[in-house]
């Protein structure tokens, strides 16, 4: 299951260039990108460590764009794992609250073909569904949930087979991620990632492989999508 992820707010005034980017395809990751489930994943996962006498800044820190199985083997390496994990993710399904879209989440999905879009993300299928359901998104038909993959980000198989699913290969997609774990992952695929600074600084998406960098998805427009899309970029300059 993906994390929330919260959105840093920066004061500071940035330098900004256009890009134009061409690609097949936009593959989104969930948390961090088009919603925002924070509060929620905090309360959940707080509540876990405290159980376990573990750190719980430490363990929310960690599941940052990581399936949450991978967080309790690193956590409670000796634990039933399998145990654990539906638990946290019955935990997440009933806690909703505080869920919302991030900026330019609808008005880019919405001017983005049906089939050129899709979701990868670190939640299971039932987490991704429910999130989605109180976000108000769409869920894309050829979501790729962790359910779907057998190693999660920072590994490659989420954006591959994400790709493969729309019936294109990842290095003519787009992926947009929000922290380094899945710009690592997008990267290896192949693709080039914009990277969004909802949760780390830019430093730390550069230091990932990061191609682009912007605030949010309102940064982001569809200027063409026919034969390919043609994607208008309001970055960040490094």
């Amino acid at each position: 299951m993906d994390s929330g992820k919260s959105t840093q707010k920066r004061q500071s005034p940035q330098v900004r260039e256009a890009a134009t980017i061409r690609c097949s395809a936009v593959l989104f990751d969930l948390d961090g990108v088009l919603i925002d489930s924070t509060p929620a994943v905090q309360r959940v996962w707080t509540q876990w460590a405290t159980r376990h006498r573990l750190d719980p800044d430490a363990v929310v820190k960690h599941v940052h764009g990581r399936p949450s199985l991978s967080t309790v083997r690193h956590f409670l390496p000796d634990a039933d794992h399998g145990l654990e994990n539906r638990e946290i993710e019955r935990r997440e399904i009933e806690d909703t609250g505080g869920i919302v879209v991030l900026p330019g989440a609808v008005e880019l999905l919405t001017t983005l073909p049906s089939r050129r879009w899709t979701i990868a993300t670190s939640c299971t299928s039932r987490l991704a569904e429910a999130r989605l359901r109180a976000a108000g998104l769409p869920t894309p038909p050829c979501i790729l949930t962790a359910s779907d993959v057998a190693r999660g980000k920072p590994d490659p198989e989420p954006f591959l087979k994400a790709a493969a699913k729309l019936g294109f290969h990842a290095s003519d997609c787009i992926v947009c991620e929000d922290v380094p774990a899945g710009v690592l992952a997008g990267k290896a695929a192949g693709a080039r990632v914009v990277a969004l600074r909802t949760t780390f600084p830019e430093a730390d998406l550069l230091a990932a492989g990061a191609d682009f960098i912007v605030d949010s998805c309102k940064n982001i427009s569809v200027v063409e999508s026919t034969d390919s899309l043609v994607l208008q970029l309001d970055c960040i300059k490094a």
